[in-house]
C-alpha cells in the first residue's frame, strides 16, 4: 500500500472515531485531541491514542510531519476527549535523549501492529521495541499532564 492510500484510509477511520467520541462512544486509548492551529487560530481536533506507561500517560508521534505536533508544540494546553467527557491537558514534550526507554515500553507491552505503524509510516526501520527506541529522534513523545 502506498502512502498517500494508507494515509487516506487512516484519515476516513479517523473521522469515524471522532464522530463516535462525539455520540459518547469511547474505545480502546483513541481520544479526540482538540489543540488551537498555531497560524489559523481555529481549534483542530484530532483522534489520538493516549497510552498508559508506568511512569504516566504519554502521546506519540505515528506519522511523520504530523500537524498535532507542530499545534501542540506551540500551544499552552490542549482538551482530550473520552466519550463525552472532555479535560483540559498540558502536553510536555519529552527531550529526545528520553524517549527511547518510553518507545522500547510501547512496542514491548502493546500488540505487534503498534510496532509495525512506525515502519509502515517511515519512522522506524525496525518494528522491534529496540527498533522503534532506535527512532527516537524522529518520534516526538509527550507526557499528559493535568493543566
Amino acid at each position: 500500500m502506498d502512502d498517500n492510500t494508507y494515509r487516506t484510509r487512516v484519515n476516513a477511520i479517523n473521522k469515524v472515531i471522532v464522530g463516535l467520541h462525539r455520540v459518547g462512544i469511547a474505545f480502546g486509548p483513541m481520544q479526540p485531541l482538540t489543540v488551537k492551529g498555531r497560524r489559523t487560530g481555529r481549534m483542530l481536533t484530532f483522534p489520538i491514542a493516549v497510552n498508559k506507561l508506568h511512569t504516566g500517560r504519554y502521546i506519540f508521534q505515528a506519522f511523520p510531519k504530523a500537524s498535532w505536533v507542530a499545534n501542540a508544540r506551540a500551544a499552552d494546553t490542549v482538551t482530550l476527549t473520552r466519550g463525552r467527557r472532555a479535560a483540559t491537558a498540558r502536553l510536555t514534550e519529552v527531550p529526545v535523549d528520553q524517549r527511547g526507554p518510553l518507545l522500547r515500553e510501547l512496542v514491548a507491552d502493546s500488540p505487534a501492529s503498534v510496532g509495525k505503524r512506525f515502519v509502515t509510516t517511515g519512522l522506524a526501520e525496525d518494528a522491534t521495541p529496540d527498533g522503534v527506541a532506535a527512532a527516537a529522534h524522529r518520534i516526538a513523545v509527550f507526557r499528559v499532564d493535568p493543566a
